[in-house]
């Protein structure tokens, strides 16, 4: 089964510093059919305006990813951490037992446009932690390059959830597959551009979401960035 989830369905907010898109439901956004795909809970593609950022504020039990896209989004929290992320990086911060974080868009004229992903842990109440990691476009070039796993393979950032973030960048035929062991969940999510994933024609912010499919395969990319999750079947309590 491979569902078509497309970019215009999702929910939307517009608070004039923020405008965000979110693929499962968040904040004022409640949509019953897309809660969560897996442990994978939050994907919401944020526009932060110059100047403009969230405040200081608490997450607990969340693997957190931030991907850019465009502009670069700053970071603070309270285990010690102070950093900027930039397009091409990846940063995981696991709330855990409980952490504080600020993000803001420090640039004065340009939008900082980013993708902030939520992942349920496999385990409640551990301690917080910090990531970041950098993957080159010529990394990611008609590849989907491991950024997120369990185990921190090959280099990508380690989340406490038995799930895979790939990431790729894709022009005219280059292609390529990640395989889904059988039981699997899988969610592509197209970043920007266009592309031809398992015979289906997406945009940016379209989505494809797939259970007991044995693969997700990239076809070929007009200026496309994909995330490809391989995501363990999880119901949320």
């Amino acid at each position: 089964m491979i569902i078509l989830r497309p970019a215009h369905e999702r929910g939307h907010a517009d608070h004039g510093w923020l405008e965000s898109w979110h693929s499962f439901s968040f904040a004022n956004y409640h949509d019953q059919d897309h809660m969560h795909w897996g442990p994978l809970r939050v994907i919401n593609e944020d526009r932060v305006q110059p100047g403009q950022g969230f405040g200081t504020h608490s997450h607990r039990d969340m693997e957190i990813i931030s991907y850019v896209i465009d502009g670069a989004l700053a970071h603070r929290d309270s285990m010690g951490n102070s950093a900027t992320i930039v397009p091409g990086e990846v940063q995981r911060l696991s709330a855990g037992s409980g952490v504080t974080h600020s993000e803001y868009n420090h640039d004065r004229e340009g939008v900082t446009h980013f993708l902030q992903i939520w992942i349920l842990p496999r385990t409640a109440g551990i301690a917080p932690g910090y990531e970041q990691r950098t993957f080159s476009d010529a990394e990611k070039r008609g590849r989907l390059r491991l950024v997120a796993s369990a185990d921190g393979a090959d280099g990508s950032v380690t989340i406490h959830q038995d799930a895979r973030m790939y990431a790729g960048l894709f022009d005219g035929d280059e292609h390529a597959t990640v395989r889904v062991a059988d039981g699997r969940l899988a969610y592509m999510h197209l970043v920007r551009g266009s592309a031809v994933v398992n015979g289906h024609a997406v945009s940016a912010g379209d989505a494809l979401v797939y259970r007991d499919e044995p693969e997700v395969r990239v076809e070929r990319g007009d200026g496309a960035e994909i995330l490809v999750f391989d995501l363990p079947q999880l119901q949320l309590q």
